[in-house]
């Protein structure tokens, strides 16, 4: 545990940084090269608008917090759990975490150009994608974030990220059928035969 601990903490804070370097990265030369932002929060005041400023929020708390623990002692404040912060604990949230970020990364290699976050409101710039991971659940990515959100609960074990989980699943499981619905519009019978086909989750 005394290796194990400073080992995870410092992690946490170097990995949700580069988390957020990488995103904005993406989205930036994306951007550059495609000439439209792959980042969509929908209308204001929208389910799809609300899901993706709490997103937000939560995403900013967590970066903040993890950094600053490298520095400061501020689990009092967090509420960890002492029956649950135990090194394998740790380690196994931390292995959840690269787990969830190969995933993620690998999933947004598999869309290529037809990665977006949030619902593009330009329909056809987007293809219908029902092969590969795609062919055993129509959400693989969510799937794969909603792994890290479980990670990063076990390699921090508190009231802070045990809210931050709560939360992001209820955020992800809302948007899930909002993007479905959006589908179901634009793709029509398409999409209601690959969703006879394919579990939303598994």
């Amino acid at each position: 545990m005394l290796l194990i601990e400073p080992l995870v903490r410092h992690f946490l804070g170097i990995f949700f940084l580069m988390i957020g370097l990488q995103f904005a990265g993406r989205t930036l030369g994306l951007y550059r090269r495609l000439q439209f932002s792959h980042i969509n929060y929908g209308e204001r005041g929208s389910a799809p608008w609300w899901h993706r400023h709490t997103f937000n929020v939560f995403r900013a708390a967590i970066l903040g917090v993890c950094v600053v623990r490298i520095f400061v002692d501020v689990d009092p404040w967090l509420g960890v759990f002492d029956s649950l912060y135990q090194g394998w604990i740790l380690l196994a949230g931390m292995m959840l975490l690269l787990v969830s970020y190969s995933a993620v990364n690998y999933l947004q290699a598999f869309m290529h150009e037809d990665w977006r976050s949030g619902i593009d409101p330009h329909g056809d710039r987007q293809k219908l994608l029902t092969s590969g991971p795609f062919g055993r659940s129509r959400n693989p990515l969510f799937l794969a974030v909603m792994t890290g959100q479980l990670g990063f609960f076990l390699a921090l074990p508190s009231v802070f990220s045990l809210v931050c989980l709560v939360v992001g699943v209820v955020v992800i499981m809302r948007q899930a059928r909002e993007e479905e619905k959006a589908l179901a519009r634009q793709f029509g019978k398409a999409y209601d035969d690959y969703r006879a086909r394919v579990r939303r989750w598994f």
